[in-house]
């Protein structure tokens, strides 16, 4: 948005004494306190320590637009309640289930976001939504160092792709005004859980950077088996459900990097592993000994479980 600048003075009618005085202009008092307002959030941020991250369930897409959705109202806290801190990120980089490549990708975007509506069969109202947030172009290179620093590469870049609603549907309730930059980093289908965790844990330095780091997908996701609301939990959705929360709660990292073959009904629960892996990069993004809590817990269509949780990294 455009700043006015105030009139500059007369400095060859004030004479040699004021004209070597500097002038502060609208524009300067405008940018000084927008600089003494960022270094106070970066004060504030340095203070609260390495940022935590997050796995969030994120369901179906019309949370974009349903009220009645349980979850809807706790993305809508998110800033009130101040889940990720008190002051809201320097950037976000988001590992979303709706993002698939070969090799890991992150979106390199000048300017602001695109917004990708990729799903079909909805109201019409969802279409026209959109989200514009500003990419994070620096924070896109810098995921792309620390993973090729790790093994990871080589990374590709893509400089066109939008946020897809794996991404931009929760962050339109946590981040209303869309004026946080946002990166998006590619998942891998083909590798395992345990491939996804050491990739996050290669991008753990950013959590000292003001970066908050989402794992974007749903704790169960097997839309086949989706029934209508009100209808009772079937079996395997709660047991795969309440086996992760144990798991994730236990501290059994291993168990879940292995969820196919130690979970419950794993393969019931995920058909396809790609809304499941953004978990276990938000948990190796926190380290080894993480933490992890519980921050929401409701359900829609019989068997989508909207679970969501930090992860904490330990303090020695």
């Amino acid at each position: 948005m455009g700043q006015r600048q105030s009139k500059q003075p007369n400095t060859a009618a004030a004479g040699h004494a004021r004209a070597t005085t500097p002038t502060t202009t609208r524009e300067d008092e405008q940018q000084g306190s927008g600089l003494e307002a960022e270094r106070r959030r970066t004060t504030r941020r340095a203070a609260e320590g390495a940022m935590d991250t997050f796995f969030l369930s994120h369901g179906s897409p019309t949370l974009s637009i349903d009220e009645t959705i349980p979850a809807r109202g706790f993305f809508k806290s998110w800033l009130p309640a101040a889940v990720a801190g008190v002051e809201p990120p320097r950037a976000i980089l988001v590992v979303s289930g709706h993002w698939e490549t070969a090799a890991p990708t992150v979106s390199v975007i000048r300017g602001n976001n695109d917004t990708i509506h990729d799903f079909y069969g909805f109201p019409k109202a969802m279409y026209k939504l959109k989200y514009p947030a500003p990419g994070a172009p620096d924070l896109a290179m810098k995921t792309k160092e620390l993973l090729e620093q790790t093994g990871f590469g080589p990374v590709k870049e893509d400089h066109r792709r939008g946020l897809d609603h794996g991404a931009w549907v929760p962050l339109m309730l946590m981040y209303p005004e869309a004026n946080v930059p946002v990166c998006q980093l590619s998942l891998q289908s083909g590798r395992d859980g345990a491939y996804h965790y050491e990739l996050g844990r290669a991008l753990a330095p950013l959590r000292d950077d003001g970066v908050l780091v989402l794992g974007s997908g749903s704790a169960t996701h097997n839309l086949r088996r989706m029934g209508p609301d009100g209808t009772p939990v079937p079996q395997w959705a709660a047991e795969f459900d309440g086996w992760l929360q144990e798991a994730l709660l236990g501290g059994r990292h291993d168990d879940v990097k292995r969820y196919e073959e130690r979970a419950p009904h794993g393969r019931v629960a995920h058909p396809s592993p790609d809304h499941f892996l953004p978990l276990h990069v938000a948990l190796g993004a926190a380290g080894e000994e993480a933490k992890a809590e519980l921050i929401h817990h409701s359900w829609t269509n019989a068997t989508l479980s909207y679970a969501s949780y930090r992860f904490t990294t330990a303090k020695d």
